[in-house]
């Protein structure tokens, strides 16, 4: 059997969408080839940063006002975000297997993992 050839007039665009644009065609020659980056002193010169008040934060004044989002919680032991606390211990733990490891450390070493979130209670 032999295969039938098909003639068509079917035109296919130069380039399609889904194909990644070569750079001659996306940069023409003489063209940059990306985001130019500022400096902090052209930043600073079009910024035009004495018309501020002057509590106002800018790159001259790195100064801001407190945060108004209430700090995250962090697992005493892992270092993971914390929903969970212990009210003997005061630690704060991440998931069941930290528990019980907060529940077998001695005293001394909750006051020292305590003391690292400048919680340290001072027992009389």
């Amino acid at each position: 059997m032999e295969a039938e050839v098909v003639e068509s007039e079917m035109v296919l665009p130069t380039h399609l969408r889904f194909k990644r644009i070569q750079m001659y065609e996306k940069y023409p020659k003489g063209q940059s080839r990306g985001r130019h980056w500022k400096h902090l002193k052209q930043i600073l010169q079009a910024e035009n940063f004495q018309n501020y008040r002057p509590n106002e934060p800018h790159y001259v004044n790195i100064e801001s006002p407190p945060s108004m989002h209430p700090c995250k919680r962090i697992c005493d032991i892992t270092g993971y975000e914390a929903p969970y606390f212990d009210p003997r211990t005061n630690l704060r733990y991440a998931n069941a297997e930290v528990f019980k490891i907060i529940r077998s450390l001695p005293n001394d070493y909750v006051q020292r993992y305590l003391a690292l979130r400048n919680a340290a209670v001072v027992l009389k």
